[in-house]
Parts: structure tokens; C-alpha cells; sequence
């Protein structure tokens, strides 16, 4: 029995230590990912502070910075990666769609439609984009460090107030200026009749997408706020803990 009892305890300890060392790991990637994720908002924020003071204007502004602001936002996929492996809790489906959403935001419409570039709304969705992913991504970093100051708490989980509002208003305002060259140019579009008969119209897609902004509730360290599904993203998904 003696024997018995002895290996049990070996193989608890073992089972233990083998956890340990994957959430040693774990913790380890995570804070390198929020590290490397805010110094890179943080180069995209100094960017368009140059730019503007040494222009003037927020014209040419975006094309300036769009390498940067794809990369980080591209790179933001791991998230779902995050939540698919277990290393972080929180709901594949609902980071995959908030993330995706803002890729769609950044390469579909931005991106892809050159006439939108200098609008204000664009340039009013990314300031707002940067300064809640810095704060985001260091809330994160010093929560894993266990080192977070009040400042950054409290800005974490009251900056959306203001925060909320003005990216919805500057992705909807975005969106719509750029219905009238999406239905001219017929960009994305699938007309009949083709070879794999199904249309698609990209113009009114984009419609959809625009009354797509649902209110919903969610949850965070028991406060209850209001995002919308799927294209805010005021801190609706995480990524460490």
C-alpha cells in the first residue's frame, strides 16, 4: 500500500510541476505578446503626433501610418489563438469576431478605398483604436507583472465612456463615405450570371454591417457596460490575464 500511495504522490507532483511549468510559459509568452503590442500602438500614437505637427494637417496622415496600423492589427489574430489553446479565458467566437472585425474595418474598407483616406471619421476611429489598445495592452502587461497602477486601472475601466462613443461614430461615418465609391466601382461585388451562381453586393453588405452595431452587455471585474457586436472593441475581449 506504502508502494502505492508513494507513486500516486510522485505522479501528483509531477502532473503539478508539468502544469506549473506550462503556466510558467504561458505567462511568460503573454506578457511578451501585451509588451510587444503596446510599444507598438505607442510607435503608431508617436507617428501621428509627428505627423500632424509637422504637416499641420490630418491629410496624407493615414497613408503614413498604415503599415504599422496593419501590421499591429494583423497581428492582434494571435488573440484567438490565445483563447483557442486555453492560455487565456475568454470566448473564441467572441474575440475572433471583434478581432476580425476590425481587420475588416482596417483592409476592407480603409484600405481598400483609397477616396475615404483623408476623411476625418477614419482618423477620429484610429486615435481612438490607439489610445484604448495602449491602454489595454498595458493593463495586461502590468496585471501579469502584478505590478498595476491605479491610473492604468482606472483608465482601463472608464476611458470607454468617452472612448465608446467616438469609435462607433467614427467607424459608422467611415463606412458610409464609403458606400457611394463601393457602388460605382462595384468593388467585391459578384454579379449573375457566373460560373459559381451566387451574387453578392458588397455595397449593401457593407449596410448590413453598419445596422450590425447591436447594443449588448458584458461584464468586466463586476461592472457591467454596453459594447456593441461586432465592430467596437473597447475591451470586450483580452488578451492575458
Amino acid at each position: 500500500m506504502a508502494s502505492g500511495e508513494e507513486d500516486g504522490t510522485v505522479e501528483e507532483k509531477e502532473t503539478n510541476n508539468k502544469k506549473r511549468t506550462k503556466g510558467a510559459i504561458a505567462t511568460a509568452w503573454l506578457t511578451f505578446y501585451n509588451i510587444a503590442m503596446t510599444a507598438g500602438w505607442l510607435v503608431l500614437a508617436v507617428a501621428m503626433v509627428r505627423y500632424y505637427l509637422q504637416k499641420g494637417t490630418h491629410k496624407g496622415l493615414y497613408r503614413n501610418i498604415a503599415r504599422t496600423l496593419k501590421f499591429f492589427q494583423t497581428f492582434a489574430l494571435l488573440e484567438v489563438g490565445h483563447c483557442a489553446i486555453g492560455i487565456v479565458r475568454t470566448s473564441v467566437i467572441v474575440t475572433g469576431v471583434q478581432v476580425c472585425s476590425r481587420i475588416f474595418m482596417v483592409w476592407f474598407v480603409t484600405n481598400s478605398i483609397r477616396q475615404i483616406q483623408n476623411e476625418e471619421s477614419v482618423i477620429l476611429f484610429v486615435v481612438v483604436w490607439t489610445i484604448t489598445e495602449i491602454t489595454r495592452y498595458s493593463f495586461y502587461t502590468f496585471n501579469l507583472l502584478n505590478h498595476l497602477p491605479y491610473f492604468i486601472k482606472w483608465a482601463r475601466y472608464n476611458m470607454f465612456i468617452v472612448m465608446y462613443p467616438l469609435g462607433v461614430i467614427g467607424e459608422l461615418l467611415t463606412i458610409h463615405a464609403s458606400l457611394p465609391y463601393v457602388r460605382r466601382s462595384g468593388m467585391y461585388s459578384l454579379r449573375l450570371p457566373n460560373k459559381y451562381n451566387v451574387s453578392f453586393d458588397y455595397y449593401y453588405f457593407l449596410i448590413i454591417v453598419m445596422l450590425s452595431y447591436i447594443p449588448c452587455k458584458h461584464s468586466t471585474h463586476n461592472k457591467t457596460s454596453t459594447c456593441m457586436l461586432p465592430f467596437p472593441h473597447w475591451g470586450c475581449h483580452v488578451s492575458g490575464v
